[in-house]
């Protein structure tokens, strides 16, 4: 659990950091900036590059682009009866339809399946939320943001999304994969990756104010409702009972599904202006909260 403990240590400090006021009032900008361009794309190039590919794991890497998708109807949909604005719906899309496979998805693993469902974990991760957040999410991201006085055009959406420095790390990891990465240049990615989770909890933490969830609350409510509830659980109902799935791979691929919202894909959703008061609030409740939802998670999921 220590890196469970770390990602509150470094949440507590972001809003620590704020409230001293040692830090400018746009700090989390340097922080998010650090993250897109040096943190995710390291993480991307280490994990991807080595990653098994088997027909075993097709439902689990499948399971977030499902989620995904599940996500982008209710949201449009629940956008469209509320009248939300395309940046208020944007970040709801980011932030609740992409689980946290990674930082709270692999401890929580360890500590309710054990240490040999880790592999599983990490091919979900890389392989299926990553990689929706490197292609659609950034196709998402620069839509929605675009939808102001100028709008958009696909051009500069498709050059968005090649630009993104994740998805570029994406391509490169893949074309790579049959050519063996010396330890030395594994060894740096590695810990430059491994700065992703505590600078981003940091960022968070800096911009969290609960005073921000006035006129958010039916937003927030939603997006938290899908991400802990609804999303794991139209998982189950597809690959439980449509697919006839069942065994430790299927529970901890919906368990992966029933995760807190994704740090990363919220980052971006900020540097997109996608509502990041509600984005943070998604990341900086959704997570505290997802402590209670997934032991209630794990223990449904012993019958499937």
């Amino acid at each position: 659990m220590d890196n469970l403990t770390l990602l509150l240590v470094c949440f507590v400090l972001g809003i620590a950091l704020r409230r001293s006021g040692r830090m400018p009032e746009d700090a989390h900008k340097a922080l998010n900036g650090f993250i897109i361009h040096i943190s995710l794309p390291a993480l991307i190039l280490v994990y991807v590059h080595r990653l098994p590919l088997n027909a075993e794991i097709v439902f689990p890497v499948l399971m977030p682009w499902l989620l995904f998708g599940l996500g982008l109807v209710l949201f449009l949909t629940a956008a469209r009866v509320a009248g939300w604005s395309a940046q208020t719906t944007g970040g709801l899309i980011l932030s609740g339809s992409l689980a946290n496979t990674s930082f709270v998805g692999l401890p929580m693993i360890e500590t309710f399946y054990g240490v040999s469902f880790l592999g599983l974990g990490i091919l979900i991760d890389q392989l299926g939320t990553y990689m929706v957040l490197s292609t659609v999410g950034i196709f998402i991201a620069a839509m929605f943001s675009g939808q102001g006085e100028n709008g958009w055009s696909g051009s500069a959406v498709l050059r968005k999304i090649c630009t993104f420095a994740p998805f570029q790390a994406l391509v490169l990891a893949i074309a790579l994969r049959a050519i063996e990465m010396p330890p030395g240049v594994e060894q740096i990615l590695g810990r430059l990756g491994a700065t992703l989770a505590p600078l981003a909890l940091v960022s968070v933490g800096y911009q969290l104010r609960l005073s921000d969830v006035r006129g958010r609350l039916p937003a927030l409510t939603v997006g938290l409702l899908f991400k802990l509830v609804i999303g794991p659980l139209l998982i189950t109902l597809v690959l439980v009972n449509l697919l006839q799935s069942s065994g430790p791979v299927t529970q901890v691929t919906i368990f992966e599904a029933a995760m807190a919202p994704q740090i990363g894909a919220a980052i971006v959703a900020m540097e997109h202006e996608l509502d990041p008061p509600l984005v943070t609030l998604m990341v900086g409740i959704g997570i505290p909260l997802s402590f209670v939802t997934l032991p209630l998670w794990w223990w449904f999921l012993q019958g499937v």
